[in-house]
This record gives C-alpha cells, sequence and structure tokens, in this order.
C-alpha cells in the first residue's frame, strides 16, 4: 500500500515523503497513530502542490541572496577602531562590527555568523566573505580607519 508519511517514522521514511508498506503495517500502526495517510488521488494532488511551493520559496530565496550577492560583490567598507601608536589595535575587528558596517551602507540584516573575516588586529584593508546561501558568496573589502 502506498501511504504519505505526517511525521518521521523510523526504517520508512522523512515527513511528506512517499512510501510502500505493508497493508496491515499501514491500517494497524501508521493510521491509528496518525503518522501517515494512504496515497489517494487528492492526498497525491496535495503533496504535489506542497512540493511544489516549497520549490518555489527554495527559488525565491536563491534569487534574493544572488541579488544581495551583486549588491555586496566589490563593496567596500570603513570600520574605525582605536589603536595604539605602532597602528596595532586595542582587541581586534570582529564580524559583529563588520555586519553592522554592511548593514549601515546597504541597509540590509546581514547574519555575523555568516561572515568569514580574518583576524584584524592592525589598520588597513582586508577580504571577507559572506555565506549568503548554499553555494552563493560574496566577497567585499573591510577598510580599518583610526578612531
Amino acid at each position: 500500500m502506498k501511504v504519505i508519511l505526517l511525521a518521521d517514522v523510523k526504517g520508512q521514511g522523512k515527513k511528506g515523503e512517499l512510501c510502500n508498506v505493508s497493508d496491515g503495517y499501514a491500517r494497524n500502526f501508521l493510521f491509528p497513530k496518525n503518522l501517515a495517510i494512504e496515497a489517494n488521488n487528492a492526498a497525491m494532488s496535495e503533496l504535489k502542490s506542497r512540493e511544489d511551493a516549497k520549490a518555489h520559496h527554495i527559488k525565491e530565496e536563491k534569487d534574493a541572496a544572488a541579488a544581495l550577492a551583486k549588491r555586496i560583490e566589490g563593496l567596500k567598507v570603513s570600520v574605525s577602531a582605536k589603536a595604539g601608536a605602532n597602528g596595532k589595535l586595542f582587541g581586534s575587528v570582529t564580524s559583529k562590527e563588520v555586519a553592522l558596517a554592511v548593514k549601515n551602507a546597504l541597509n540590509v540584516e546581514i547574519d555575523r555568523k555568516k561572515l568569514t573575516v580574518n583576524d584584524i588586529k592592525n589598520y588597513g584593508e582586508y577580504t571577507a566573505e559572506i555565506k549568503l546561501y548554499t553555494g552563493i558568496t560574496a566577497k567585499f573589502t573591510v577598510e580599518v580607519k583610526p578612531q
């Protein structure tokens, strides 16, 4: 019997998948516990529409990430920091400060955890990279200036 899983079932599959199980397993275990429904025409069309909607959302997210990557690519942001006489910073410039500088420059919220910034402990220019989506990254320049 073909069923559509409503929850993850160990040994069978994940939520939303179509799988083939024995009639007794479906009637005596999956259906009473509301873990699956029978894969009839109505359920199959609903599953297909859900999968299409999910694919559409993923495509929209990818397109938005690609557009943002084009805006960020080649961007130059400035961060000011205090330093000693020899140009060595007191502490370092963190990804949080870089994310704030990008937000001020483009008015776009950036997650600091997606930023890859090498240790910035001196004045100068550094290259940073942000992962916007799977396979979509953008590189930009961070300029550290005296405060």
